[in-house]
């Protein structure tokens, strides 16, 4: 199966300790952290393009352009979406996504992964600088 605009896929998750913040105890109460949020995105994402590659080939982020509009307490459970919007040059990929916690949006926006041979992106990695 090809990479084509207009595959989506959602999951859902439960806002627990690793993907909370009290911003060092200013906020009182213990939230989804937007780096939380953003993750929860990026895997999303990666798994949906994942089930759509020839083996040998994966994705890494590029860019993440989104807003974080709303908390989710500790223990909520949440929805992440993903819905490929985009394809250029057969490699960059854009997706549309959000989070929500039932009806309500908890942040959305844009992601942007590209396509990888992971041998050669392994090889690369290795070499170090310069």
């Amino acid at each position: 199966m090809a990479l084509a605009p207009g595959l989506q896929r959602e999951d859902s998750f439960i806002v627990d300790d690793r993907l909370l913040t009290d911003v060092d105890g200013r906020l009182g109460v213990r939230v989804l952290s937007t780096p939380g949020m953003i993750a929860m995105i990026e895997r999303n994402a990666a798994i949906l393009a994942q089930e759509h590659l020839a083996p040998g080939l994966a994705t890494v982020g590029f860019e993440v352009c989104v807003k974080h509009v709303a908390g989710a307490l500790d223990g909520a459970r949440c929805t992440v979406s993903a819905v490929l919007r985009e394809v250029l040059e057969g490699r960059k990929l854009r997706f549309d996504v959000s989070v929500s916690e039932g009806r309500r949006t908890v942040g959305y926006g844009i992601h942007e992964r590209r396509v990888i041979e992971v041998a050669r992106h392994a090889e690369s990695a290795g070499r170090g600088p310069g």
